[in-house]
């Protein structure tokens, strides 16, 4: 038996439950620097058959780009303090996406809706 607290006792026997290991960390530099590179080369090259498409590869490389930093940097998991630490950063991450989807929308519906009248009238149309 030991007299060394429960957590102390797994991290002296090698048990790295919730920190990085090297190999983790190697590995999430190596995907950080390739999806990074990537948009970065697309763009440079100009090599996407039209721009809407390069901004969606890039899109789309930025979202795995943040599942590689949280997973492997971030280290949030299913087994991190219960699933709480996940549940509370998907919980974040719906606020986030919420009220930048709402700021876009009011945005783009006041542009629409405040644009000037065509032939310079400035008053309500009687």
């Amino acid at each position: 038996m030991s007299t060394e607290p429960y957590d102390h006792a797994l991290h002296a026997h090698g048990d790295t439950m919730g920190h990085g290991s090297r190999r983790g960390h190697r590995i999430g530099s190596l995907l950080a620097i390739i999806l990074t590179v990537v948009p970065f080369w697309l763009v440079m090259s100009q090599q996407g058959p039209a721009p809407g498409w390069t901004a969606a590869v890039i899109f789309a490389l930025a979202l795995v780009q943040i599942v590689v930093h949280v997973v492997c940097f971030l280290h949030l998991d299913t087994r991190s303090e219960g699933g709480w630490t996940l549940l509370a950063f998907l919980f974040t991450a719906v606020i986030v996406v919420l009220t930048i989807g709402g700021s876009v929308w009011v945005m783009f519906h006041l542009n629409t809706n405040m644009m000037p009248m065509p032939g310079g009238m400035t008053g309500p149309v009687r």
